[in-house]
C-alpha cells in the first residue's frame, strides 16, 4: 500500500476535528450514490421498454426480410433467390405482397395496408400469440377470402371482431388510365370476409393500418402475376442470424436489402436510443452537480488538516505527495458513492422486477403492462461506473491543486 493511499484511507474513515466535516462528507457520498442509483434505474427502465417493444415487433416481423433496394416488387424465382431458399439454415420461406388500398365498411372507410401472405405465415411468425376472438387464422377457402385486421382498424371501421357484411376493398388499376367522367372505372374492387379474429400488436403502425389476407387475393387485387414485395425468412434455432444475414446479402448482391428484426424497425429503436442517450446526458449533468458536494467536503478537509500538511512537509513530503493524498481522498469519496449507488440501483431494479413497486397509471390493465418494465444490461452498469468515477475524479482535480498550492506556498 502506497503512503498517499494509506493516509487518504485514514482520512476517509477517521473522525475529523469538526463534526460538520463528517456530515458534509456523508452528504457528498449520499449525493453521488443517489445520482448513480438514478442513472442505473433510468437506463434500466429504458431497456425494459425497448425489450418490451421488441417482443411485440418480433411476434409479427420475420427473423429476416429480403426487399428490393429499388422499386416496390421483384421476381422471387431467380437463380440467386433459389440459392437462398436452398440454404440449410432456412427453415421457412414465405412470399409476401404489401400495397396500400382503400377499404369501406358501410358508411366508414380508411386507407390501409393489404399484406398478402402464404399459408405458412403461422410458421414464420408468432401470429397466434397476437390473435383475439373466437375465430382462427384463415386466409381463404374455396369460396371467399378472409382479412385479419388490426384491433384499432376494427374500431375505426366499426366492424366488430366478427362482422357479417363483407369488407369492400378498392385499389387503383396499374395499367388503367383515370377517366374523369367515370373515375370508379380506374379502381379494382374486391371483398374480404371476417375469420372471427383480429390481431393486437399494441403498435399503431400495425393495429391501425394492416390487414392480413392471402397472397393470391393481394396479387389479384393489385394486378400482379408472381411478383412479391418481400421474402420473409425464419431460420433454424441453431442458426447464427448475423452470419446467415451476411451470407444472404453476399449471394443476392447490392440489388437487395436483407434486414433482421431490429433493422426492420430501425426508426422506432433509433428514437428510443436517442431518448436513452439524452436521459444519460441529463443524468451525467446531475452527477456533476452532486460532485460539488465532494468538492466542498474535500476543501473543508484540507483546511481541517493544515497542521497535518505542515507536519508532512517537515517530515520531507513534497507538494506532489500531499496533493496525491487529497486527490485520492476525493476519489475514494466518489468511488464509495458510486459503488453504493450501483448496488442500490441494482437492488431497486430487482425489487421493481419482482414486486412491481412503480405502477403505470395505477394499474388495472389500462396499459400494456401494469408496472414499469426493467431490464438491467451489464454494459449500462459499466458505462455508469466509468462515467460517475470519471466525473468525480475530474471534479476534485482543480480544487485540490488550488488549496494545496495555497497551503504550501
Amino acid at each position: 500500500m502506497s503512503f498517499p493511499f494509506y493516509i487518504a484511507r485514514r482520512y476517509l474513515v477517521s473522525k475529523k476535528k469538526h463534526n460538520a466535516i463528517n456530515i458534509i462528507s456523508g452528504v457528498a457520498v449520499c449525493g453521488v450514490a443517489l445520482a448513480t442509483m438514478a442513472m442505473v434505474c433510468t437506463l434500466s427502465v429504458f431497456n425494459g421498454f425497448q425489450d418490451m417493444v421488441a417482443d411485440f415487433f418480433t411476434a409479427f416481423d420475420p427473423q429476416l426480410k429480403i426487399t428490393a433496394r429499388q422499386g416496390k416488387v421483384f421476381d422471387p424465382h431467380t437463380p440467386a433467390m433459389d440459392s437462398v431458399q436452398a440454404l440449410p439454415a432456412v427453415a421457412v420461406w414465405s412470399e409476401t405482397l404489401e400495397e396500400n388500398a382503400l377499404v369501406k365498411y358501410k358508411d366508414r372507410q380508411a386507407m390501409v395496408v393489404i399484406k398478402g401472405v402464404e399459408e405458412n405465415f403461422e410458421q414464420l411468425t408468432q401470429i397466434d400469440s397476437l390473435l383475439y376472438g373466437g375465430g382462427a387464422f384463415i386466409l381463404s377457402d374455396e369460396v371467399v377470402d378472409y382479412g385479419v385486421m388490426g384491433i384499432e382498424l376494427v374500431s375505426q371501421l366499426g366492424t366488430g371482431i366478427q362482422f357479417v357484411d363483407p369488407l369492400q376493398v378498392y385499389a387503383p388499376k396499374r395499367r388503367a388510365r383515370i377517366n374523369l367522367a367515370y373515375p370508379a372505372a380506374a379502381f379494382r374492387t374486391d371483398h374480404l370476409f371476417s375469420p372471427g379474429c383480429v390481431f393486437v400488436v399494441n403498435q399503431e403502425k400495425y393495429d391501425g393500418h394492416y390487414i392480413l389476407t392471402s397472397l393470391d387475393f393481394a396479387r389479384r387485387l393489385f394486378d400482379y402475376d408472381h411478383e412479391v414485395s418481400a421474402i420473409e425468412l425464419k431460420l433454424h434455432p441453431d442458426a447464427d442470424t448475423d452470419a446467415v444475414q451476411r451470407h444472404i446479402s453476399h449471394l443476392l448482391g447490392t440489388d437487395y436489402l436483407v434486414q433482421n428484426q431490429y433493422e426492420q424497425q430501425a426508426d422506432v429503436f433509433r428514437i428510443m436510443e436517442i431518448e436513452k442517450l439524452l436521459s444519460y446526458l441529463f443524468l451525467t449533468f446531475i452527477v456533476a452537480v452532486a460532485c460539488f458536494n465532494v468538492i466542498g467536503s474535500l476543501s473543508m478537509l484540507i483546511l481541517d488538516k493544515r497542521q497535518d500538511v505542515q507536519t508532512l512537509r517537515n517530515l520531507g513530503a513534497d507538494r506532489r505527495t500531499i496533493t496525491r493524498i487529497f486527490l485520492l481522498e476525493g476519489r475514494l469519496i466518489s468511488l464509495t458513492g458510486t459503488i453504493a449507488g450501483i448496488v442500490l440501483g441494482l437492488l431497486l431494479c430487482w425489487a421493481q422486477q419482482r414486486f412491481g413497486l412503480l405502477t403505470l397509471g395505477g394499474g388495472g390493465g389500462a396499459f400494456i403492462v401494469d408496472a414499469f418494465p426493467v431490464s438491467v444490461h451489464v454494459m449500462d452498469v459499466i458505462v455508469v461506473l466509468v462515467t460517475v468515477v470519471a466525473v468525480g475524479f475530474m471534479a476534485v482535480w482543480w480544487p485540490v491543486h488550488y488549496f494545496i498550492r495555497r497551503l504550501t506556498a
